[in-house]
Formats: C-alpha cells, sequence, structure tokens
C-alpha cells in the first residue's frame, strides 16, 4: 500500500511536469497540425522514450554525477542549447513557406524521424534529468525497492507520452488544422521565438 502511495505521487508529480509548456510539446503540436496526426504521435512516443531514459538516469543516481562533474553539466546544457536554437532557426526559415511549399520537407518526415526527432529534442534538456531524481529524492524511500528501477521509466514513458499523444489529438483536428495554416507564419514565428528562448535559457540559465 505504501508503495501504491509513493508511485501516486511521484506519477501526480511528473503529470503536472509533463504538462508545462516546453521544446516537446512545442514541437509535437508543430508536426500534429503541420503535417499529420500520426506524426505527432510518433513524435509524442519519442518524447516519452526520452524521458524514460532520463526516468531511468535520474533513479540510478545521474543527478549526483552531474551536480558533481559540473563541466559534464555545463557541455549538457550548451549542447542541449545549441540543438533547440538549431531546430528554432529551422522553424523560423520555413514560416513564411506556404503548407504546399513544405511538401517536400513534409514529405522527408517519416515516421521514424518523426519520433527521433521527439527523442532528441526531450534528451536535449539534461535539467529534466535532474528534475526527475529531485521528484525520485523527495519521494523515493531510502532503500529503493528493485522492482521502482523498472516501474519509474515505464512510468516517465507513459506520462510524458499520454500528455503529447493528447496535444497531438487535440491539435490534429480540422479546425485547429485550418487555423494554423490560415496564420502560418505567426505560428510558426511565434513557436520558433519560444524554442529560442528555451535554447538560450538552458545555456545561460540557472546552473
Amino acid at each position: 500500500m505504501e508503495s501504491f502511495w509513493i508511485l501516486g505521487s511521484i506519477a501526480f508529480a511528473l503529470m503536472l511536469g509533463a504538462m508545462s509548456p516546453g521544446p516537446t510539446s512545442i514541437y509535437v503540436a508543430k508536426n500534429s497540425i503541420a503535417i499529420s496526426r500520426k506524426h505527432g504521435l510518433f513524435t509524442a512516443l519519442g518524447t516519452g522514450t526520452g524521458a524514460a531514459i532520463f526516468g531511468l538516469l535520474a533513479v540510478l543516481g545521474l543527478q549526483a554525477f552531474l551536480l558533481a562533474v559540473p563541466s559534464a553539466y555545463l557541455a549538457l546544457k550548451i549542447c542541449g542549447g545549441l540543438y533547440l536554437l538549431w531546430m528554432a532557426y529551422k522553424i523560423i526559415k520555413h514560416a513564411k513557406e506556404p503548407i504546399d511549399a513544405d511538401g517536400d520537407v513534409a514529405a522527408q518526415m517519416t515516421l521514424r524521424r518523426a519520433f527521433m526527432t521527439g527523442l532528441i529534442t526531450q534528451l536535449s534538456n539534461p535539467k529534466i534529468a535532474i528534475i526527475l531524481a529531485s521528484i525520485f529524492t523527495a519521494l523515493l524511500p531510502k532503500e529503493i525497492p528493485f522492482y521502482f528501477y523498472f516501474v519509474l521509466p515505464v512510468l516517465c514513458f507513459f506520462i510524458d507520452a499520454g500528455w503529447c499523444s493528447l496535444v497531438a489529438v487535440a491539435l490534429s483536428a480540422e479546425k485547429p488544422r485550418r487555423v494554423y495554416l490560415k496564420f502560418k507564419a505567426v505560428f510558426d514565428r511565434t513557436a520558433g521565438a519560444v524554442m529560442t528562448a528555451l535554447g538560450l535559457k538552458l545555456i545561460f540559465g540557472m546552473k
């Protein structure tokens, strides 16, 4: 019974984190609206897989390593921030192109690539590992049951992928898609600006 309440508390904290806007939700939304619902769902599966990897690393003690080796954490932050800036540049670069002109890009966006984009976007932010480790440290017992090493990454996957899938389904509906097509340049530039801010915050923000 105690394990049930511990996992429930962790799940609630993870849900709150998944619902907060970030680069993953932005990219899931863009792929869902601009390409297809299926592409958005595969992007969501990628972000969920990234969350599961961070969840496993967090429960294995990545937080202690990153805090003990500041240079490693700094390097991860810079690489992740640069990746987000590159993604922002690509979004803004194609903002003025009509959706038909983006046809070549859409054709090249295979489901595998959509998955990998979601995965890499999630893994580009090492702070997620620190946040997960902080949640686990606060809520897990001193003696961690062995099966938690399997349950927690799975929990991270389903919560993150589940929320992003809801975003994909909601935004790939016909009405949101029509609105996006009408104001594509505005939406893409806004998404690119937010992604740029997140990348700069990751590089220059709090350590």
